[in-house]
């Protein structure tokens, strides 16, 4: 099966109501004002110091174009594995190697719906990185990235969830407070 349609657009993996696959989609196609439900990923990366790295999306985005967010998100291309499709796109995205990648939500879900109209409809399983050295992003995915406190990104999406993309604040309140102590390097 091609994971890739000829004319270079990626597909992305639809679901069905109990999260079982049912086909596939053009990339550019799927998210609009009744964005089909779909399969996804985040990452959340750490460092050795334990920071976590927060990046704010480009401009060029068709989502949250210019919000600031979890460290990376993307799809898995129909027959990839999750967990490859993260390592694959915290190279692609971030330009970084995973040390260690642990599975920490697999059954998150969310919707929602941004300014524009454009819905979000994804099952998201969530995972935690952790890597040596800083990011080298891609400028046509990330504008902008910084290394914070894991307590501090987590009050802000606390005290103002509207500051960063709403799965990130959704899956920041299922994550533990502890999150990098609770993974070993």
């Amino acid at each position: 099966m091609d994971l890739v349609p000829a004319d270079g657009d990626e597909l992305v993996v639809l679901l069905d109501a109990q999260h079982r696959p049912t086909g596939t989609m053009a990339k550019s196609a799927v998210h609009h004002r009744a964005t089909p439900l779909h399969l996804a990923f985040s990452v959340y990366v750490f460092d050795e110091r334990s920071r976590f790295l927060v990046t704010r999306r480009s401009l060029a985005k068709r989502t949250w174009a210019g919000v600031w967010t979890n460290s990376c998100c993307g799809h898995p291309t129909p027959d990839e594995a999750v967990t490859d499709a993260a390592r694959r796109r915290l190279r692609q995205e971030l330009g970084l190697t995973a040390t260690r990648l642990d599975l920490v939500l697999p059954d998150f879900a969310y919707r929602a719906t941004g300014a524009d109209g454009v819905v979000e409809n994804e099952v998201c399983p969530v995972f935690v990185a952790r890597v040596q050295g800083d990011p080298a992003p891609d400028a046509a995915e990330v504008m902008e990235w910084r290394w914070v406190d894991w307590p501090d990104f987590r009050r802000l999406a606390t005290d103002a969830p509207w500051a960063i993309s709403p799965w990130a604040a959704a899956q920041i309140a299922e994550l533990p407070a502890a999150l990098p102590d609770a993974i070993p390097s």
